[in-house]
């Protein structure tokens, strides 16, 4: 049975329609999502500048969308099968890009205890668009360690688990990552090293995906003399690298690093790594952003986990060539 042309006519206003309102919703999805992590999240205008940028991207091409779609609201567009299909594909890719930026949401700084404690006076921070850096206060150092955060964790979440680092005697760089993804620049301590010339014994580290890069990064670089993995392993052998150090510091309770892999990781790592297994900590223990999604049930409390973390980091990196 054939449609008649007035039946025709009639089926593509409500398929206009919609289409029109499945565009409004994008649209809006897409500004709404952007503005709510610009203004609701306090780690996004802190943070590397390339989220900030792509979200404010965002809200500037759904306005200009959402205007387009406005003005063109009564103009007819029949449009065929294949032409219909992509534009709903597109308004899909468009959610899809929406869903995307939720997932970047950074896990915020939450002040833990050191933090509520009062500021340290022994330390001097400065902040930049892409690094923390903590010096000690009034005391010239040449030690270093530059430190990756984890995937998507603000990184003002571990000056407090570092700054006992700070107090003995080194200049801690914690990187703001692109995205909060240390893979997306996994060589970026190296602009933190260039911009430290005052520097000449560097060891890096990392927690959780930020191990990885840090552990990347020591293979590929012989001048660093100390690796630092926090609930975090390399993806890479480190068994050929000379003259480097590596300390593994992770929680009994850790549910995303958990002890299983911690274990599997001794035959990447140099035969002389230095284990250290903080008794029920978890893997949100290692910085201040609060509780991780997939993560153990902690058997300390965090303060005591912390203290533990810091007290084998401080030793560890003492034990390096210039350490002391």
């Amino acid at each position: 049975m054939e449609t008649s042309p007035a039946g025709q006519a009639s089926a593509m206003p409500r398929k206009r329609t919609a289409l029109f309102w499945a565009s409004v919703a994008c649209a809006a999805g897409l500004i709404g999502v952007a503005l709510w992590m610009l203004a609701g999240n306090p780690a996004v205008p802190v943070g590397h500048p390339l989220l900030p940028g792509i979200l404010l991207c965002a809200v500037a091409a759904g306005a200009a969308w959402a205007v387009l779609i406005w003005r063109r609201r009564d103009v007819p567009r029949p449009r065929s099968r294949v032409r219909a299909s992509g534009a709903w594909a597109g308004r899909l890719a468009v959610l899809a890009l929406a869903a995307g930026l939720v997932w970047l949401t950074p896990f915020a700084y939450q002040p833990g205890p050191t933090a509520e404690a009062g500021p340290a006076s022994d330390l001097t921070v400065t902040e930049t668009s892409t690094a923390i850096t903590m010096s000690p206060d009034g005391a010239r150092t040449t030690r270093g360690l530059v430190f990756y955060p984890g995937a998507r964790v603000d990184a003002r979440a571990y000056q407090d688990i570092l700054g006992p680092v700070v107090a003995a005697g080194y200049r801690v760089v914690i990187l703001k990552e692109p995205l909060g993804l240390s893979l997306l620049d996994g060589n970026q301590a190296r602009s933190a090293i260039q911009v430290n010339p005052d520097i000449t014994s560097w060891a890096v580290g990392g927690h959780s995906l930020g191990g990885v890069a840090a552990s990347s990064f020591a293979l590929h670089n012989t001048d660093i003399s100390g690796l630092v993995l926090y609930a975090s392993y390399p993806v890479e052998s480190l068994r050929g690298r000379t003259g480097l150090a590596v300390l593994s510091v992770s929680g009994t309770k850790d549910g995303l690093s958990t002890p299983e892999k911690i274990q599997a990781s001794r035959e990447l790592l140099p035969a002389d790594t230095e284990f250290i297994a903080v008794q029920g900590g978890v893997h949100a223990f290692f910085g201040d952003y609060g509780a991780q999604p997939g993560d153990g049930e902690p058997g300390i409390g965090r303060g005591a986990a912390q203290q533990q973390i810091g007290t084998a980091t401080v030793s560890f990196l003492g034990q390096l060539p210039g350490g002391r």
